[in-house]
């Protein structure tokens, strides 16, 4: 058996073991290897836990615990006390975090994208209150890098994705976004995206330039294309219970490490794209990499209003306000 197939009972036994050892250990797992962004995220959140508190913070990266969907059910049941998911998995559950996959919507603009992460009413006001209603605690989100998109063929126009199968995310707006691109949108768990590019289940799939070099997977595609559609999100959060029952101290040491990680995952990043498109074409010289033109944009940024309208009809109940708020948000980045 393995832990992918555990149940939540026996995967609560296997971390947890017997008796009190681990009862001044916090645990937290992410969807990237420790090398990644998130996991550099993490190590930073652990480092500042660590020295500023009795705590210990014991990590879990991607494929520890299982698939994305299996790490957020153990941080709701209170397995784990942290998670690191992008709304790309959470959108099912609280439908009005898919409004990060209404494309050309965030800034290209590192300076203005930043701003929006530090100061939106969307995320510091809204989103905490929907993650509440599903056990969680939303302790801040942060961008990972421009969404690039890795396929078999050269892509120039929304024409050249007709009959592509492109993996997505499991997540209803992300499918109906590269549906308008012209593509057919696949949705499939990570662990099964290198095989899929091998035997043509699909024919390609996005992630930021970081990811793309470090799962290899410039292997099994051959051109890079980015379109300038996005930017991936991900969010920190912890299981509200065990938060809400921390004391106001304990309650402070993470917001404090979680600002701390937050500023130094941005600085990371510094650079981090081009470094990982060098990487990429030094390992693999006849690969592609193609940033369309304006002109070139414009069919693709044609389809956001109908993709922001699909995001009315399933994105919830506040799906109006935090269009309007993030839209407002936005503006105030741009003029800030």
């Amino acid at each position: 058996m393995t832990i992918k197939t555990m149940t939540t009972a026996s995967l609560a036994a296997l971390i947890l073991g017997s008796g009190t050892a681990m009862a001044d250990t916090w645990r937290y797992a992410f969807e990237e290897a420790l090398d990644e962004v998130q996991g550099v995220f993490a190590q930073k959140f652990k480092e500042e836990v660590e020295a500023n508190s009795d705590h210990e913070v014991q990590l879990f990266p991607f494929g520890t615990l299982g698939e994305s969907d299996n790490i957020l059910e153990q941080t709701q049941s209170g397995i784990l006390q942290f998670v690191n998911q992008s709304p790309g998995f959470t959108g099912a559950l609280i439908p009005e975090a898919q409004v990060f996959f209404v494309p050309y919507l965030l800034p290209e603009d590192q300076d203005q994208l930043v701003s929006f992460f530090r100061n939106s009413e969307t995320i510091n006001n809204i989103f905490p209150e929907l993650y509440a209603e599903q056990g969680l605690e939303l302790l801040t989100m942060y961008p990972e890098g421009e969404v690039m998109l890795t396929t078999q063929e050269p892509v120039t126009s929304p024409e050249d994705l007709a009959d592509t199968k492109v993996r997505v995310m499991t997540n209803p707006l992300l499918v109906e976004s590269y549906k308008a691109f012209g593509a057919t949108p696949t949705p499939l768990p990570w662990g099964e995206v290198y095989g899929g590019l091998q035997t043509g289940i699909i024919d390609g799939q996005e992630n930021p330039a970081f990811f793309i070099e470090s799962t290899n997977m410039y292997e099994v595609t051959d051109h890079i294309t980015r379109l300038g559609h996005n930017n991936f999100t991900t969010a920190l959060m912890a299981n509200k219970d065990f938060y809400d029952g921390l004391p106001e101290e304990d309650q402070q040491v993470i917001q404090n490490a979680t600002d701390a990680a937050f500023e130094h995952i941005i600085e990371y990043q510094q650079g981090l794209t081009q470094e990982s498109l060098d990487k990429i074409m030094e390992a693999k010289p006849s690969m592609t990499i193609t940033e369309l033109t304006e002109e070139q944009r414009a069919p693709f940024r044609e389809t956001a209003g109908e993709v922001e309208k699909t995001f009315l009809e399933i994105g919830g109940d506040r799906a109006q306000e935090v269009l309007d708020q993030m839209k407002a948000d936005l503006e105030a980045a741009a003029n800030s």
